[in-house]
C-alpha cells in the first residue's frame, strides 16, 4: 500500500518525478524544454508552494499561475491535447507514488485547474487569477 502525500518533502519528489516525465514526453517535452526553457531547480520551490497551498492550505503561493501560461500560450499555443496529456502524466505520477485523501485531492484539483486554465486561454482571458478552491477542512 502506498501512503498519502504528507508534506513538502513528498511534494518535492512528486513534482520532480512529474517534470522528469513531462520533459521526456513526446507531446509536452518541447514546450517545457525548448519553448519555456524551464529551469526545474528554480521552478521546483514555486511549484511546491503552489501544491502546499492547494493540498494543505498553507497560503505560501501568491502568484498568478495563469499569467505565465498566457505568455507561454502566445508563443506556443496550448491546446486541449496538451492539457489532457499534462493531466494524464500528473495522475500517473501521483498514482505511482501515493494513495489517500491528499493524493486524490491533488488529482481532482489538477483537473479543475487545468480545465479552468484551458477555458481562460481559449477565451483569451489572462488577467484574472486562477482560483484555488478547497473543499472541507485542511488536513495535514
Amino acid at each position: 500500500m502506498r501512503r498519502d502525500i504528507a508534506d513538502r518533502a513528498d511534494l518535492v519528489l512528486v513534482i520532480s518525478d512529474f517534470y522528469a516525465r513531462a520533459f521526456a514526453d513526446g507531446l509536452l517535452g518541447h514546450i517545457f524544454v525548448e519553448v519555456a526553457k524551464m529551469d526545474l531547480a528554480a521552478h521546483l520551490p514555486i511549484m511546491c508552494d503552489f501544491w502546499e497551498t492547494v493540498l494543505f492550505r498553507t497560503g505560501g503561493y501568491r502568484r498568478n499561475a495563469l499569467a505565465l501560461h498566457v505568455d507561454l500560450h502566445r508563443v506556443a499555443p496550448l491546446e486541449p491535447e496538451h492539457f489532457a496529456r499534462w493531466l494524464q502524466l500528473w495522475r500517473a505520477t501521483i498514482d505511482d507514488r501515493h494513495e489517500g485523501p491528499h493524493a486524490e485531492r491533488a488529482k481532482i484539483q489538477a483537473e479543475r485547474i487545468a480545465w479552468s486554465m484551458q477555458r481562460r486561454l481559449a477565451r483569451g482571458t489572462g488577467s484574472e487569477h486562477v482560483t484555488i478552491r478547497q473543499r472541507g477542512p485542511a488536513q495535514h
